[in-house]
């Protein structure tokens, strides 16, 4: 798919997003250590979940697949989903002893703690029947994240929801997202990462995640370059706070962050991604997408919580008003 193929799918505004759900918890107040808290305050997460909610805030729609815990935890997050604007009739719950995916993180960057619970996960249930029951035609563009990959059935419905949303004329935008605690080695990771990466017509990673799919850190650069040359139609390499390198259509487009006092680590990736569609989606170019997907990141990161601190279109317009501008 052409890069005007992919940007024509993502301005239709409404994104199917394959991937968890779970529940965050974060001390309260800010700076707190969980040892010592003894009030936490809760909301939505879930990388694909998150990336849901910041798009539904900017006023775009996003439908959510994926299973949730038959339980209290399961239900906070349908009631999560629901607070946000998104769509859950491809959300199914599973009974027995799966579990939501539960993160408790801390909002202070020094000495920043983060405790994922993975265990029995609910959404690792996902099947090929539930990616089957959705109606790719009504959506633009698929979302997931790399998280989906990580166990079956999980990682063979989502490979087959690739299928059915190409099948559909759908882009497929995936965030590489590796997190080691949830797959059973690294080989397999790398293995199935790079396999997703290949199928996909806009990847999002950082570069220890291209590095980690090319074999080593100093190879991720090229690899990122070799998958737009090959199959990608936009591959975005984020290094941080050096910014991020964009190689689509045959151009390469370096673009800076904004600089801000972070009050967590946390959140910044879900956030770039919800902003970086909803301003492709509004019609604005590329580059100038990149960086208000950059501005929400930085937004995010200096507030508590993801979901609840991910920007409106308001709240986006106020901070790039009031900012001196990207550090390039």
């Amino acid at each position: 798919m052409n890069i005007d193929q992919v940007i024509a799918g993502i301005r239709k505004n409404n994104f199917v997003v394959v991937g968890r759900a779970g529940m965050d918890l974060f001390p309260d107040p800010p700076g707190t250590k969980t040892e010592e808290a003894t009030d936490f305050k809760s909301d939505l997460g879930g990388s694909s979940a998150n990336i849901a909610a910041g798009i539904c805030k900017f006023g775009g729609s996003a439908s959510l697949v994926t299973c949730v815990s038959d339980d209290s935890v399961g239900r906070f997050c349908l009631n999560r989903l629901d607070h946000y604007g998104v769509t859950r009739e491809y959300v199914r719950s599973v009974g027995g002893e799966f579990r939501n995916s539960l993160a408790l993180y801390e909002s202070r960057v020094e000495d920043h703690q983060s405790v994922i619970y993975r265990n029995g996960a609910a959404d690792f249930e996902m099947n090929i029947e539930d990616v089957e029951r959705v109606a790719y035609s009504k959506f633009g563009a698929l979302i997931t994240a790399g998280t989906v990959f990580a166990a079956e059935p999980s990682r063979s419905a989502t490979f087959r929801a690739f299928e059915l949303a190409k099948e559909a004329g759908l882009p497929i935008i995936f965030d590489v997202d590796y997190r080691p605690y949830s797959w059973p080695s690294a080989e397999v990771a790398s293995d199935v990462l790079s396999r997703a990466a290949e199928l996909s017509d806009v990847i999002v990673g950082n570069d220890e995640e291209f590095g980690f799919m090319a074999g080593g850190i100093e190879k991720g650069l090229a690899k990122a370059k070799s998958l737009s040359e090959e199959s990608v139609a936009i591959v975005i390499y984020k290094m941080g706070e050096k910014g991020a390198i964009t190689y689509a259509d045959g151009q390469e487009i370096k673009t800076g962050i904004y600089s801000v006092t972070a009050l967590k680590p946390t959140g910044a990736g879900d956030s770039f991604m919800a902003g970086m569609m909803a301003s492709l989606s509004s019609g604005k170019s590329l580059h100038d997408s990149i960086l208000r997907g950059s501005a929400c990141a930085a937004i995010v990161v200096g507030k508590p919580g993801c979901a609840p601190a991910m920007p409106n279109a308001e709240q986006l317009e106020e901070f790039l008003n009031s900012h001196p501008g990207p550090n390039n």
